[in-house]
């Protein structure tokens, strides 16, 4: 297929290039990135250097290892443009100006190899436009790939090509950015603003139109704009606080410009005064000195407020009070947009109009349904797509609602009248096409959902927090079913389950979710409910249990390879260490962070993390080093802020697999554990030389220290020192080695010891109630 893609060139180092630049060297590979020469300029790169400088600093960060950022050269355009020869995608992300992209293309052209994808990251200009007057030779080669922002963390790109596209190019590209990049593909038509900003700029005017029509509060139309419909709960102030005030006049402008005037676009241009104004004044969102929203940090304080539609007054912020959504409402759509207070007007008002104009969309800028969600979805960050929207809803209601406001039904719309957009047939999901009938939702090669394995099987085991799935070739899959996926008595038993039917009938056991993490640990509130009522023999039932389990997993018979994707912590955590592999999606964030709320790692954790780092052949020998590692790593409770910095903390091992496409987790798990198979053997347990109570008392000046300088609370220096304790091997001469079971048992006793603290039972009560640990 195509070419292989080796290099990369970004163009334009501004926050989108720059960006980007950066999310393809965490995929390894390495990125040419230029901009201008600066008038008078000493250092010709400054644009391009001072761009990657600012990435290393990033929050959130837009590396994923610091490794990742050597990858990246910084240029400029006009002594290092010859090196685009040497290149295999060039992107373009220069301002949204036509000229000037025009401009470039002809020196890019001249520069580039023959046959190299190049592509141009516009947000707004039709492909039409960008290739106007240019040879031949260059519109075969292009296409607009629109990454959204952040593009490390933003899963949507969608590439729209030109009739005269070479298809070889545009599927190498969308192969690329999908497996290496991480990125759900969209195909777009080459109409103005694409899928997602046009539908979503479309429904973020009606938004704040409605808002100040109807004269509501801007936290009363965020709770409306937010949560009841699946939408973020920045509702819709809160995001264009977070895009920037100062960007949408532009989207405004060129969607305007570009649309025909019978568009409903038009419609929800509204020129409102005071928006103008904040603009003008620097109010531009949260990079600048407020929006919609702000932090008013007079006087040393810090005082949430909102702003006054009516007035352009700031005032504190409230919480929102909408009628209809107290008491659990809102969860019935149609009744919410029914409801006659000024709640159930403004979501009337504002989303039959934004999902009849998806039902437009269809097939003017997309060919199907399934597009138009998959860009919702993974560029707003909406839970549902519209047309599942609308299936929740009802069609035939969306439609009486939209006649009544005398506006017209969409032919798409009308064709859903009696029937829903999606529908689930012999096991597999289809969706209503606009031609009337249904079609089958076809999955990328390589691609392997537990959604959809789901609608066609049973599970092999099940109980109130886990499932047992059978994944074909010989290869289960246990699926953590608890809330956000909190280890507990039921999971810990469905493991010892799962582990005795693979060794008896199948080859491999995968464990994966799809849920947003993998797991956030041990289920805290049982361990608290469990320790108020003074059942403490309880709760050490269940770390020996917890122990147990995850040993069995580790010396078990067969591969067990876990795969994790978002927060894998503390217990889920240890999951990963007990594996016999690992394949990690790139943005799992994974640490052992017990000792923030005033216990240790129990379920082996310890234990397992002394074995990685004694017996790294490139760390320091000796019974301090590894202990003195393990001990900074747990006892600040750090997690790994992407799978590639999991592997400098030992969290994953070097071995262990990275994939970058969410969709793509399952089966590359389940393609890891059946290379496993043949051969397989389980490791064999190891020894520890430990220093012993010298090597605890160490430990424990050092947190004294940080303690003297504020950096460790009281009762941080109680559970270091248990930490310590474990990690050390406890009070035993140790010229002779420690073996892994009196490890674990230190783990244990240590738990116990803390669990029954008055202190770490208010950190954990305080996290539960707060989501914030407690510093005591």
């Amino acid at each position: 297929m195509g070419f292989e893609i080796r290099k990369v060139a970004v163009i334009g180092a501004g926050v989108m290039g720059a960006g980007i630049a950066a999310h393809v060297a965490n995929a390894g590979i390495e990125v040419l990135l230029l901009d201008i020469v600066p008038a008078g300029a000493e250092n010709r790169n400054v644009i391009a250097e001072t761009a990657v400088a600012k990435l290393l600093k990033a929050d959130p960060a837009a590396f994923m290892s610091k490794r990742a950022a050597k990858l990246v050269r910084a240029g400029n355009i006009e002594d290092d443009i010859a090196e685009l020869a040497s290149c295999d995608w060039i992107v373009e992300a220069v301002i949204e100006r036509l000229d000037i992209k025009q401009a470039l293309y002809a020196k890019i052209e001249a520069a580039r190899r023959p046959g190299s994808a190049v592509s141009s990251n516009t947000s707004t200009i039709p492909l039409a436009y960008l290739t106007a007057g240019l040879p031949e030779s260059f519109r075969r080669d292009f296409l607009i790939t629109h990454f959204f922002n952040p593009p490390r963390y933003m899963r949507l790109l969608e590439i729209v090509s030109g009739a005269e596209s070479n298809p070889e190019t545009v599927a190498a590209v969308a192969r690329f950015a999908d497996v290496k990049l991480g990125k759900t593909i969209v195909t777009c038509k080459d109409t103005p603003g694409f899928i997602a900003n046009r539908l979503g700029t479309y429904w973020l005017q009606l938004a704040v139109g409605e808002a100040f029509a109807l004269g509501l509060k801007v936290e009363d139309a965020d709770a409306v704009m937010g949560r009841p419909f699946g939408f973020p709960k920045t509702g819709a102030f809160g995001l264009i606080d977070l895009v920037g005030l100062d960007l949408m006049p532009h989207v405004q402008g060129s969607l305007k410009r570009a649309l025909p005037a019978s568009d409903p676009f038009h419609a929800t241009l509204r020129d409102e005064p005071l928006i103008t104004k904040m603009i003008e004044t620097g109010y531009t969102g949260r990079k600048g000195k407020g929006g919609f929203y702000r932090l008013n940090k007079a006087g040393g304080q810090k005082l949430k407020e909102a702003i006054d539609l009516a007035t352009g007054d700031y005032r504190p912020q409230e919480k929102a009070q909408v009628a209809e959504l107290e008491e659990g409402g809102g969860k019935d759509l149609f009744a919410l947009m029914s409801a006659p207070g000024a709640g159930g007007r403004y979501a009337r008002a504002v989303m039959a109009r934004t999902l009849s104009y998806a039902a437009r969309l269809v097939p003017e800028a997309a060919d199907d349904i399934v597009a138009v969600d998959d860009a919702m979805r993974l560029g707003y960050n909406w839970k549902f797509g519209p047309f599942e929207l609308i299936d929740r809803i009802g069609a035939a209601r969306l439609i009486d609602i939209v006649k009544a406001d005398g506006e017209e039904v969409p032919a798409l719309l009308a064709l859903a009248a009696d029937t829903p957009f999606y529908r689930v047939e012999d096991g597999t999901r289809q969706y209503l096409g606009s031609d009337g009938a249904y079609h089958d939702i076809v999955r990328a090669e390589g691609v392997l959902l537990l959604a959809d394995i789901k609608l066609k099987a049973q599970p092999l085991l099940k109980n109130g927090s886990a499932l047992l799935w059978d994944i074909g070739d010989g290869v289960v899959c246990l699926e953590f079913t608890s809330k956000s996926n909190a280890l507990d008595e039921g999971i810990i038993a469905m493991l010892g389950k799962t582990l005795k039917l693979v060794k008896d009938k199948y080859k491999a056991l995968v464990i994966y979710n799809e849920g947003s993490n993998f797991s956030v640990g041990a289920n805290l509130g049982l361990a608290l409910f469990a320790c108020n009522i003074g059942a403490f023999g309880e709760v050490e039932k269940l770390v020996a249990a917890g122990q147990k389990a995850y040993q069995d997993m580790k010396y078990a018979p067969f591969p067990v390879v876990a795969a994790p994707s978002g927060l894998a912590l503390g217990g889920g955590c240890e999951v990963l260490l007990h594996s016999s592999a690992v394949q990690a999606h790139a943005e799992s964030y994974i640490g052992l962070v017990e000792c923030g709320v005033g216990v240790l790692p129990a379920w082996g954790g310890c234990t397992a993390m002394l074995e990685r780092w004694a017996s790294d052949s490139k760390f320091p020998k000796g019974p301090m080093p590894a202990p003195s590692k393990v001990f900074e790593t747990v006892s600040t409770a750090t997690v790994a802020k992407s799978a590639a910095e999991a592997k400098e903390l030992k969290f994953l091992t070097e071995s262990d697999g990275i994939t970058m496409n969410r969709d793509r987790l399952l089966a590359d798990a389940k393609a890891r554990a059946l290379a496993m198979v043949e051969g397989y053997a389980p490791p064999k347990p190891v020894e520890f030389f430990l220093p012993g109570p010298s090597g605890k008392v160490a430990m424990e000046m050092a947190v004294e220290g940080f303690a003297k300088r504020g950096m460790a609370t009281k009762h941080d220096t109680v559970v270091s020192g248990v930490l310590a304790e474990v990690l050390t091997g406890g009070d035993a001469d140790h010229i002779a080695p420690v073996k892994a079971e009196r490890l674990l048992e230190l783990e244990r006793e240590g738990f116990m010891k803390l669990i029954r603290t008055e202190a770490t039972l208010d950190r954990i009560e305080h996290i539960l109630e707060t989501g914030r640990p407690l510093r005591n």
